[in-house]
């Protein structure tokens, strides 16, 4: 038994508007059996031009009842019928959000009108309610009203029917189907040429520009994943009628994948991305002349306005590179901010503090070492790769780092060597770099040291 409902709302998303009519027609995939349909009093006010375009204004819903009333009773229509309707995830999201909230839950097996007559007739310039109704000649009255466009979505089902639509009816409702759950204007087959490797996607608007960039492990059930939920939230149910299309990049691994995320998401700036927009690191290397004239390095967080020798998302990076350079050049771990009690400097106890902190080394002195120091870091960054498979077993993949900064990555045929700084270079494409894409190579690192191929001098 199909239930072909149709409602009229407050607005687009149903967390934050409310139902003021709804229409169900029941059809036993022949004929019309029962209907079913009621104006609801809102607890919100109809705004004005909604009012102009369904004719529903406050004083026709003034005396009706309200969804909650009404629950039960609309419950009851939808109990073990397939729901119906044209752009079906907007109707059953907004029923299944008040029936929620009302106390009765809403599982029904779905059928999409707009992705069926996709199917039956591919090809026509709109697949909107009143378009295919005047392509078909089917008549609908009460336009924007719940009762009108359920009757003319009850005879555009019965033309599908007409025209062989049961074996994609069967297809849409078999147990485990997902493409119901898709986007009203996603073709099925972008997702299933969809490939089971990692990478990043894009969703592109009606014009083909870009609303949103993702990486994945495994494309295809990442994608797939974006859709199992239709959500009653507004940024949702806009998200979700701007797609219509799909493309993709594949990446060889999972990190690449993130890199190139992050590299698109700051070319592209997609309307639907938030994360990684305003990403800095956390942290910075600094260095400033105290009131005596000495020389300080200092870990900090990140100053506005101030450029650092070194910057990194973790302390604990930082903290690494600044402990190296002390012991190289024999700095004061106490001047370093790196020892901060009162007790004696444990580099004096080591023999590599030659007394600073203790004014027996005059600044002139130790500021020479330490100039050596940021000279040393600024031309002795890490320069290594990441080297792991590649798309074919005929390559491997590389991520070059080279003097600390993120210089790019590709793929090199596996019989190359990897030594040889500029070879490597020759076979990579080089991208703009940032704090969160070298936060993630040395994070990947920590867990996976053995991908990691020193190409030049490191600390």
């Amino acid at each position: 038994m199909f239930a072909i409902v149709d409602i009229e709302t407050t607005g687009g998303y149903a967390s934050n508007n409310d139902i003021t009519e709804v229409a169900i027609v029941l059809h036993d995939g022949k004929q019309v059996v029962d209907r079913f349909s009621s104006l609801l009093k809102p607890l919100r006010p109809i705004p004005r031009y909604i009012q102009i375009l369904t004719g529903i204004t406050p004083e026709m819903v003034e005396d009706a009842p309200s969804f909650a009333e009404m629950a039960p009773e609309i419950a009851q229509w939808l109990e073990g019928k397939i729901f119906v309707a044209h752009n079906v995830n907007f109707d059953y999201s907004f029923l299944k959000h008040h029936l929620e909230v009302a106390g009765y839950s809403l599982e029904t097996k779905k059928l999409c009108t707009v992705r069926l007559t996709k199917k039956v007739f591919p090809g026509l310039t709109s697949y909107s309610l009143g378009n295919l109704c005047r392509h078909f000649e089917i008549p609908i009255t009460q336009r924007h009203r719940a009762g009108g466009d359920a009757d003319a979505t009850v005879k555009l089902l019965e033309h599908l029917f007409q025209n062989n639509a049961e074996p994609h009816i069967n297809q849409f409702i078999k147990k485990g189907a997902k493409e119901q759950s898709l986007p009203p204007h996603l073709p099925k087959e972008e997702v299933d040429k969809l490939p089971y490797t990692p990478g990043v996607y894009y969703f592109h608007d009606q014009k083909g520009k870009i609303v949103y960039v993702g990486k994945a492990k495994n494309l295809k059930y990442r994608v797939r994943s974006h859709f199992t939920h239709n959500g009653a939230g507004r940024q949702r149910q806009e998200f979700l009628r701007t797609i219509h299309s799909i493309s993709y990049q594949s990446c060889s691994t999972e990190l690449m994948a993130f890199i190139l995320e992050s590299i698109e998401i700051k070319r592209l700036w997609p309307p639907y991305n938030n994360s990684q927009k305003s990403f800095t690191a956390v942290f910075g290397l600094y260095t400033f002349t105290d009131q005596k004239g000495y020389l300080r390095l200092a870990i900090e967080k990140k100053r506005k306005g101030m450029e650092p020798l070194y910057s990194f998302s973790m302390i604990a990076e930082g903290r690494q590179v600044l402990q190296q350079l002390i012991k190289k050049f024999n700095l004061c771990p106490k001047f370093c901010f790196l020892q901060k009690d009162e007790v004696d400097c444990v580099g004096i106890e080591e023999g590599y503090c030659k007394g600073a902190c203790n004014h027996k080394e005059k600044p002139l002195k130790y500021n020479k070492r330490v100039e050596e120091a940021i000279s040393y870091l600024t031309e002795n960054l890490p320069t290594f790769a990441v080297v792991d498979d590649g798309n074919v077993p005929e390559e491997k993949s590389v991520i070059l780092m080279e003097r600390g900064r993120f210089y790019g990555m590709g793929y090199i045929p596996l019989e190359n060597e990897i030594h040889d700084l500029e070879t490597v270079k020759g076979f990579l494409t080089r991208y703009p770099e940032n704090d969160y894409i070298r936060s993630l190579i040395h994070t990947y690192l920590e867990k996976k040291p053995e991908k990691k191929l020193v190409l030049s001098t490191n600390f």
